[in-house]
């Protein structure tokens, strides 16, 4: 059966999220093996974990830590590395900067996001700065110390992820592992979310219903909170909660629009209940941005035509970037 025809005879109402172990994957059987896997998640879900990632725990603790101590200091530090007053879609980001929902009021989490940077500085790298905001340089912090250093390490051990899921992303569509490359600058958002105290269907919650818009999302969860929440095709939201040792993965929509739709970009949101506060880190991948996206031959079919034009990766990330971080957000209504 063709990915096309597949995708139309899948029944979208799951009630759990899958887990892979990508631990072994040396020998093309292996991979093949695992893209099989990682093909019905996407097609079915959307999400799945991933067990034995290759991220050491020493590099997660690192960043928990770094994380917790810089959105505990005060706003008035915080805020003087605010994302709009420099480069933009760099530094720190207040409760309610972002908006992700054309119906909500805002999103209740503080974030800090980063783009790529050598851990140390090469004498020749390039500096440039254009409106592409993944080449954007990043803003650091002077407190608390080693800040700099845990998110990075952080940050590039997830880009070892990002390759080894590129090449089961490519296996699952029919393409060669290469397909997809490594020449793209992911961006990596930290968060901190207090707890969650008004209703469910209030127009402000942690982040409300959305879905991603780069290709994937590596996202690590503090252990132990339930929070986010994933829409199934009945309309029913199916909780995601941390699983020790694993990874969340899920299809966003540059992806989901380069294969047809056959992967699914997945609705999500995320509500803390717990009564304390709850971290993440979200590490969004994407492609180089002059690659033209349009639908792959193996997701198109008499019965699926194509259902999105050709586009520009950068055109895609930055529509988008402007709609999340340039609606009206008002509190008061």
């Amino acid at each position: 059966m063709s990915l096309a025809e597949t995708a139309t005879s899948v029944n979208g109402a799951f009630d759990s999220i899958p887990v892979i172990d990508i631990g072994r994957a040396s020998t093309p059987e292996e991979r093949a093996a695992l893209a099989r896997q990682i093909r019905d998640a996407c097609v079915k879900v959307g999400f799945f974990y991933v067990s034995n990632h290759g991220i050491p725990q020493e590099i997660i603790d690192a960043v928990f830590s770094a994380m917790k101590a810089y959105f505990s200091l005060p706003l008035e530090t915080k805020m003087k590395l605010y994302h709009r007053k420099g480069a933009n879609y760099r530094g720190y980001a207040p409760v309610s900067d972002a908006n992700f929902s054309a119906e909500s009021r805002g999103d209740l989490f503080e974030g800090f996001v980063i783009g790529w940077e050598e851990l140390i500085p090469k004498e020749d790298e390039d500096k440039k700065v254009d409106d592409d905001a993944t080449t954007i340089p990043n803003l650091w912090p002077s407190e608390p110390a080693g800040f700099r250093e845990a998110f990075l390490n952080y940050y590039h051990a997830t880009v070892g992820v990002r390759n080894a899921l590129y090449r089961l992303f490519a296996l699952a569509l029919d393409l060669p592992e290469t397909y997809f490359g490594d020449n793209d600058l992911p961006t990596m958002r930290s968060h901190y979310y207090p707890p969650q105290t008004g209703p469910e269907d209030d127009r402000i919650i942690g982040i409300n219903a959305h879905s991603d818009f780069e290709c994937f999302t590596i996202l690590w969860q503090e252990p132990g909170i339930q929070a986010l929440q994933v829409l199934n095709s009945d309309k029913q939201w199916i909780n995601a909660p941390p699983i020790t040792g694993t990874l969340v993965i899920n299809i966003g929509d540059l992806l989901a629009r380069w294969t047809n739709d056959v992967f699914r970009s997945t609705v999500h949101r995320v509500i803390n209940k717990s009564g304390i506060p709850r971290y993440s880190i979200a590490t969004f991948i994407g492609v180089d941005p002059h690659v033209e996206v349009e639908p792959l031959p193996s997701c198109v079919s008499p019965e699926r035509p194509p259902k999105y034009g050709p586009i520009l990766a950068g055109d895609h990330v930055r529509k988008r970037l402007k709609e999340t971080y340039h609606r009206n957000v008002t509190l008061d209504k």
